[in-house]
């Protein structure tokens, strides 16, 4: 297929998350509060070290780059140094390339920014030379770090930085925003297709638009079925189905359901603990049952990570929360 045939190919010739993804603050979804705050430090000019925690896909990258581009304008490439910190996590990078850039003179702007991403996972001597460098050149360079667990962060770097924390973007935002991306594309959608992108992406608006490219390749239309197919999720009523039967003491019936999400669908066993987790209280479960099968997650969820067998130990919690009937 030639380039120009591709281009006329649903999600064909271009990557959506990087063609949609925010060029300012104010085009960046379901962080209202966060922008906010972010716009009246470039209103002033006035940039503190800044330390964003979060779980993936939620904007951290995008709002550091942003700020980069409206503090500086067509020029922030020349005084925006991103790095990534789980490709080179120990003490050189701090000591070549931070420190190279953070000396240089940042010229005509106040001050230069360099991006570190994914900060926890610097080492800890890494992270002790970091806090040296802040210091040292805090005239003429500021941080910005990215991370998903603020606590890998040693205590000297983040009393050094305004910590924001970016939640899960809301349902409504990753739903406006995908159907945004569909429209200009091009794609049908359907009511259930939005709402199973929004369900699979679990507050995750690049696993979201990434999905929606993926199912706009399989037809015409962007359905339930076609996302739930491409993002390997199963159904929120298979999942309600499979625990119900066990609470209710079927346990046949519900490794059944199991098997089907297993070796049908191709799900893994920690997605599949994920999807539990997270709908659990979706279940209208009544307490007791509600602690109990938390219970039961928690465990095989602990013993799939320190590498059982993940079908196993699925058939267990299910055969457990059969046996407590």
């Amino acid at each position: 297929m030639s380039e120009a045939d591709a281009e006329t190919v649903p999600g064909r010739g271009t990557i959506w998350v990087e063609k949609y993804r925010p060029q300012t603050l104010d085009d960046v979804a379901g962080h209202d509060d966060i922008t906010a705050r972010l716009k009246s430090y470039i209103e002033r000019n006035d940039l503190p070290n800044l330390l964003f925690s979060g779980q993936a896909g939620i904007g951290k990258t995008t709002c550091a780059v942003a700020i980069a581009k409206e503090l500086y304008g067509d020029s922030w490439q020349s005084h925006f140094l991103e790095l990534n910190a789980s490709d080179e996590r120990g003490i050189d990078v701090v000591r070549d390339q931070i420190k190279n850039f953070a000396r240089h003179d940042p010229g005509a702007v106040d001050f230069q920014i360099i991006f570190l991403d994914e900060a926890d996972s610097l080492t800890s001597d890494a992270q002790a030379a970091l806090r040296r460098t802040m210091e040292q050149f805090s005239d003429k360079t500021r941080f910005i770090m990215s991370c998903n667990y603020s606590s890998k962060i040693i205590d000297p770097i983040q009393s050094r930085c305004a910590v924001f924390r970016f939640g899960p973007i809301p349902d409504d935002a990753v739903a406006g925003y995908v159907q945004y991306v569909a429209d200009e594309e091009g794609i049908e959608t359907t009511d259930d297709g939005i709402e199973a992108l929004v369900y699979a992406a679990d507050g995750d608006m690049r696993k979201a638009i990434n999905a929606l490219q993926a199912a706009a390749v399989m037809g015409e239309q962007v359905d339930e079925e076609s996302v739930f197919v491409i993002t390997s999720t199963a159904r929120p009523e298979d999942i309600k189905e499979m625990v119900r039967h066990a609470i209710d003491g079927d346990f046949t019936r519900s490794r059944s359901i199991l098997d089907e999400l297993l070796t049908e669908r191709g799900m893994a066993g920690g997605d599949i603990i994920d999807q539990l987790h997270r709908s659990i209280w979706e279940f209208d479960l009544d307490d007791d049952d509600a602690v109990r099968v938390l219970e039961r997650v928690g465990e095989a969820d602990f013993r799939i990570t320190e590498g059982a067998n993940e079908r196993v130990q699925l058939e267990a919690m299910l055969a457990s929360l059969a046996l407590d009937n």
